[in-house]
């Protein structure tokens, strides 16, 4: 078993902000949300709602809409994740999987060329300190750049698409607020190639030009970005927090079983989505036997908005959930672990789900047959410190007093840092908070449609 280090500087963070901040957040979720699990709800409650087909509503009628969209912008209505179930969504989601769709020798061969290119910059002579997440970033762009166009990415769209998944980052992790004209820069780009047909997929044809445009720019060069991004600094802020994992998956670097443990355990004890929320079409038993009448206690009544807490699942039917362990996946069989890190098949599964695992790997494998990792920073799943690291090049002679006294700066700018960064998130989030609901653009979308209106994409409505 692998015993996870111990937090540092969480314990001297103020726990008032933090809690202020948290019901802050609660409170955009509006009186008929439900959590599950819950202490009423189990695990086997979760998996049953979430796979039920009346957990298909995506945008209308919560609260927490307006907020996402106001950060997904521009063009949250075509985001992937954020379309009403229907034949648009069906028809968004073909073409991202059209995609997504590869070889895994071509999509490894992609991966390893756009993480080689970011790692080829750092010098081999001396021990970088970096922050994972921002390291990683532009080779993603790259990867995301030559999925969607099949061409080596060129640095002007590397550099547009970095500082688009940045910002749209910064702002959900409330460390910043969002820069919608630096989002428009990138979605000019993309309107120039696309209306030159440079795609060489077939993009959705119930989307205009400029919707085009804007589920390109949300779907792959943000979500698909960020998310990429923030897998491979979770799995490397592991590896380099647990150097004897580490130091086992570098003797055996083509061992896919143990590096398929890494990433599991990565995954199911720091998730991507804290929460994903769905509306509820119609009733839905929270019982095995649980009536369908709407007025019963049993039952989540159609327009309910459903948090599934990824974390609160995984946490779920394992011994010392909170304790690192990769040989933990050496015994069970996945359909009997409470472990989601790509969603569930019944209910809009993560698009990635294949593609991912195979980016990870070969980013790991490249990093690891470079360097050896070693951070003293914290480790939590929302990450907002970008996940700082010392990178130690594979050839460098020891240096244990130049390591020792990295390792207190790191630790110790991360504790100042966990501090200044509690005040910002709260001051930061609460202005967000309160322009999205004042700009309401996901209400009043769908208030347009009902109207027979036709929503026009305005930047005060969150949409450009």
């Amino acid at each position: 078993m692998v015993r996870s280090r111990p937090e540092t500087a969480t314990w001297w963070l103020p726990r008032g902000v933090v809690a202020l901040r948290v019901r802050i957040f609660e409170k955009v979720n509006g009186d008929r949300a439900v959590t599950l699990p819950s202490a009423e709800h189990g695990p086997e409650v979760f998996e049953r709602v979430y796979a039920h087909p009346a957990a298909n509503g995506r945008s209308e009628g919560a609260g927490l809409s307006d907020l996402f969209w106001y950060w997904l912008a521009p063009g949250p209505e075509v985001h992937q994740e954020h379309l009403e179930p229907g034949e648009r969504y069906e028809d968004v989601a073909a073409a991202t999987r059209r995609i997504v769709a590869g070889s895994s020798a071509g999509l490894t061969a992609a991966a390893v060329r756009a993480v080689a290119g970011v790692l080829d910059t750092l010098p081999d002579s001396r021990i970088s300190l970096v922050r994972l997440r921002d390291l990683v970033m532009p080779a993603w762009a790259a990867f995301a750049y030559e999925l969607v166009f099949r061409e080596p990415c060129p640095p002007h769209a590397r550099d547009l698409i970095t500082a688009h998944a940045d910002d749209v980052i910064t702002a959900l992790k409330c460390t910043g607020l969002r820069h919608p004209r630096r989002r428009a820069r990138l979605t000019a780009y993309l309107h120039e190639r696309v209306a030159a047909g440079d795609v060489p997929h077939r993009l959705p044809e119930s989307l205009s030009l400029p919707e085009q445009v804007h589920y390109l720019q949300g779907t792959f060069f943000n979500t698909a970005v960020v998310q990429l991004s923030e897998a491979t600094a979770h799995v490397l802020l592991a590896l380099a927090r647990h150097p004897e994992v580490q130091h086992r998956l570098a003797s055996a670097p083509e061992d896919d079983r143990y590096l398929n443990r890494v990433l599991d355990e990565t995954m199911r004890l720091y998730p991507l989505f804290g929460i994903a929320h769905r509306i509820t079409t119609g009733a839905i038993p929270l019982g095995d036997g649980g009536s369908d009448s709407e007025g019963d206690a049993t039952v989540l009544p159609a327009g309910s908005v459903v948090c599934f807490s990824y974390p609160g699942y995984h946490a779920t039917g394992y011994e010392r959930p909170e304790v690192f362990d990769p040989d933990r996946w050496a015994a069970p069989a996945a359909k009997d672990a409470h472990h989601i890190p790509y969603g569930v098949a019944a209910n809009r599964p993560c698009p990635a789900w294949r593609l991912s695992p195979i980016a990870l790997r070969a980013a790991v494998r490249d990093v690891l047959g470079r360097f050896r990792l070693d951070s003293t920073a914290s480790h939590t799943r929302s990450n907002p410190h970008r996940a700082p690291c010392l990178l130690i090049p594979r050839g460098l002679p020891p240096a244990p007093r130049r390591l020792r006294a990295l390792r207190r700066f790191v630790r110790l700018r991360d504790g100042v840092e966990d501090v200044t960064r509690g005040v910002r998130q709260l001051v930061l989030g609460t202005v967000m908070v309160l322009h999205a609901r004042r700009l309401r653009p996901a209400a009043r979308h769908f208030e347009d449609q009902r109207a027979g209106r036709c929503p026009v994409p305005h930047p005060e409505r969150g949409n450009g």
